[in-house]
């Protein structure tokens, strides 16, 4: 399936113009035409779904319909119908915008090509973090428009991203994600079509960006993967027109984090390079940190211990200088065992399994200042380590823990984490095992 049209299907919503409404609509214009059109709600359903273009100055017809509803002059590539669109520069803002705004709007109304869409691969999937990198950048972002945005609007918008946080961490993204569109449709929507100077412009951008990238995380968690692939690359135009590195750096640490979740280990070492050097001065320590021990990971699933080894010292070295006043307030997951926690990962898939378990246990004693979803995870990581050493005993009492904290999250996540971990005991013939494997099914529904 091809990239959708979330411009056109975004427009149509907001004209209140059904799929069959608006192939009535070109169909009576054209009538008098040498040759008539016979559009149907099919037709443009696959022009939304498959990004099809119609033939002729169907297109054209399509902008004046939409734009007479919707009260303004609309182009070709307001509707997502420019035909040399591949070959364009990096959209404008006010086109980023529409896109992202479409984005929501179609996530909202449960959009089924959203659900249906393909991540994106190769070369689309490094476009828009190379676009981020590279001129050119916005020199002002002041917009005219019904209203004004004040600041109070932007620190609403960052205490919302605050509390839906909060929350994910708690129960998981799963019942997350619908609150977060729900709000940046209602409240996010109205204050991106609002006049503002350049300065609050910028801090609008990176409150916005905030929200958007939670979104991303929240549809990642729930294994909806190209959902989340999208929001990520709008936040990332919304952090290159706040024109804040180092937010656009813990962005591109989001992308590495999933491409690692989707085997794309090279994505991985590309992205956290990128974000480096891209964001080269402004990063904060905890940012850098977490951005070596992804590449640490990463080069141990290819199976390239110097590389691994030289990112887990360069992350240590980083660690060192954390001090959580001074960090933004993304940065929140760099939590105190963290970083253990991901070398423990990294050693164990090179397949040093005592230092995986030093660095395991490690972790584990500052587990009670971290929020829940990082102890499950945490707790997790030592299991598999101990059931890999066929230490039973403590492998199965550390998973029962896992299942403790992870009780009543609904996180895809959390429950491919259990799920591994079941999997890693399952081959021993134990009552103990078979205890935890029924308990693990009852709670998440992994196999038995």
């Amino acid at each position: 399936m091809g990239e959708p049209n979330i411009l056109l299907d975004s427009l149509l919503a907001e004209a209140e113009i059904s799929h069959a409404g608006l192939a009535a609509r070109i169909n009576r214009i054209t009538s008098t035409a040498r040759r008539p059109t016979r559009y149907d709600h099919t037709a443009v359903a696959r022009w939304i779904r498959d990004k099809a273009i119609p033939r002729g100055d169907v297109p054209e017809i399509i902008c004046e319909i939409v734009g007479s509803r919707v009260g303004r002059t609309l182009m070709l590539s307001d509707i997502g119908m420019a035909r040399n669109e591949a070959g364009q520069d990096v959209p404008d803002l006010s086109r980023a915008v529409d896109q992202t705004v479409a984005l929501w709007r179609g996530d909202l109304n449960d959009r089924a090509f959203l659900a249906g869409a393909s991540m994106l691969e190769g070369p689309a999937a490094i476009a828009p973090v190379f676009e981020w990198e590279n001129p050119p950048h916005e020199m002002d972002v002041s917009r005219r428009g019904p209203g004004a945005v004040s600041t109070d609007d932007v620190q609403a918008l960052k205490d919302a991203r605050s509390r839906y946080e909060q929350m994910y961490r708690r129960v998981g993204g799963v019942p997350v994600r619908p609150r977060v569109v729900a709000f940046l449709s209602a409240n996010v929507t109205p204050l991106l079509k609002s006049g503002h100077d350049d300065r609050t412009g910028r801090e609008l951008f990176r409150a916005v960006g905030g929200l958007v990238a939670l979104a991303g995380i929240c549809a990642y968690d729930s294994n909806r993967q190209a959902l989340s692939q999208r929001y990520l690359f709008r936040a990332l135009r919304m952090a290159k027109a706040s024109g804040n590195p180092a937010f656009g750096g813990y962005v591109i640490a989001l992308l590495a984090n999933q491409a690692m979740s989707q085997a794309k280990y090279r994505h991985v070492i590309q992205y956290a390079e990128t974000a480096l050097r891209g964001s080269r001065g402004h990063l904060s320590p905890a940012l850098v940190t977490d951005l070596h021990t992804l590449q640490a990971k990463a080069y141990a699933r290819v199976g390239d211990r110097s590389g691994c080894h030289a990112h887990m010292r360069r992350s240590e070295t980083t660690a060192a200088r954390i001090r959580r006043d001074d960090e933004p307030p993304e940065t929140g997951y760099v939590q105190l065992g963290l970083l253990e926690c991901q070398h423990a990962e990294a050693l164990r898939r090179l397949g040093d399994l005592v230092a995986a378990q030093v660095y395991a246990e490690e972790a584990l004693r500052s587990v009670d200042v971290c929020h829940l979803r990082g102890q499950t995870h945490r707790l997790a990581t030592l299991a598999l380590v101990l059931a890999e050493r066929g230490e039973l005993d403590q492998a199965v009492t550390t998973a029962e823990s896992m299942l403790e904290r992870a009780q009543g999250m609904e996180s895809e996540r959390i429950t491919e984490r259990i799920g591994m971990v079941a999997d890693a005991l399952r081959p021993f013939d134990a009552c103990v095992v078979r205890e935890f494997l029924t308990r693990a099914h009852r709670q998440t529904r992994v196999p038995l």
